[in-house]
C-alpha cells in the first residue's frame, strides 16, 4: 500500500475534485464513497472500484484490483468532502443500471436535497422497486451526501436519468401509466387507485410537480393526511407511494 503525505499528490487532488465538482465527476465517469461499510457493499455487489484511500491505522476489507493508499488522518480530513470522515474513501466507476423494461417506477422531479434523494433510492431498493427515474431538477446522484444516504443501494438499484420532455415516450415503451402525486382537487386517494403497471411522479416539497410533468400524467393521486398537516417530506411521501407501487399496501 503506497503512503501519501502531501496535499499536492495527484491522487489527493483527484479525490478532492471528485468530491466537490460535479462536472469533474461527469468528465471522469467516477464518484467517491465514504466508509468501510460502503466499501464492503461495493465489493459485495461488484462495483468497479478504482482506488481506495485509508487513514493510518484503519484496516478495511480491500478489493483485489484497486490501487490502495495510506494517508495520515489529517490528510484524509482534507481530502474528504464530508464532515466526520470514517477513515476510508474510495472511487467507483459510474455505470448504467437501467433495464429493458419495468413494471413499476418512481419518478423524481426537483428533489434537490441530496439526503432526500439518497433516502428515496435506499427505500426503493428495500421495497424491490423496479426503477428510480430522475427527471429534471434533481440533485446529483453522485454527490457524496447522496451516496452516503443510499447506504449501499446505489450499487444495486436501477436508476436512470430521463428528461421530463422524454418521459412519456419512455414510459409508453414500457407500457406504464404515469400518475402525479399532487395536492389538487383532481387527485384521487392513493388507497383507491390501482397502481399496477404504473409510475408515480414525486415533486419537491416547496413547488410540487411542474405543470409540464402534470400535463404528462394519466391521473393524479394524493396521500390522505391529517388536514392540519400541510405536506410530507419528499422522502416520506415517496416511501408511502413506493409501498403502494410495490404491492405491499394491497
Amino acid at each position: 500500500m503506497e503512503k501519501i503525505t502531501s496535499r499536492k499528490n495527484k491522487i489527493v487532488s483527484h479525490f478532492r475534485s471528485l468530491g466537490r465538482d460535479r462536472a469533474y465527476r461527469e468528465e471522469c465517469g467516477e464518484y467517491i464513497c465514504d466508509g468501510s461499510k460502503l466499501l464492503e457493499e461495493a465489493i459485495k455487489w461488484s462495483a468497479e472500484i478504482t482506488a481506495v484511500l485509508c487513514a493510518s491505522g484503519t484496516k478495511p476489507v480491500l478489493p483485489e484490483n484497486a490501487r490502495t493508499y495510506e494517508l495520515p488522518q489529517e490528510l484524509m480530513d482534507y481530502v474528504s468532502p464530508l464532515q466526520n470522515s470514517q477513515g476510508v474513501l474510495f472511487s467507483v466507476k459510474m455505470c448504467d443500471k437501467s433495464a429493458k423494461s419495468h413494471s413499476c417506477a418512481i419518478v423524481l422531479e426537483g428533489i434537490q436535497d441530496p439526503g432526500n434523494l439518497g433516502t428515496i433510492v435506499r427505500t426503493a431498493n428495500a421495497l424491490s422497486l423496479d426503477c428510480v427515474i430522475l427527471a429534471d431538477g434533481c440533485a446529483d446522484l453522485y454527490n457524496p451526501k447522496t451516496i452516503r444516504a443510499t447506504m449501499g443501494a446505489i450499487f444495486r438499484q436501477s436508476i436512470i436519468k430521463i428528461p421530463t420532455s422524454d418521459l412519456r415516450e419512455r414510459l409508453r415503451a414500457w407500457d406504464l401509466r404515469l400518475y402525479g402525486a399532487a395536492l389538487t382537487e383532481n387527485a384521487t386517494n392513493i388507497r383507491k387507485t390501482s397502481l399496477k403497471n404504473s409510475a408515480v411522479a414525486i415533486g419537491s416539497e416547496g413547488s410540487g410537480l411542474s405543470d409540464q410533468m402534470l400535463s404528462l400524467c394519466d391521473g393524479q393521486i394524493i396521500i390522505p393526511m391529517n388536514p392540519e398537516c400541510e405536506s410530507l417530506n419528499a422522502a416520506a411521501a415517496a416511501a408511502i407511494v413506493m409501498w403502494e407501487l410495490s404491492g405491499q399496501g394491497a
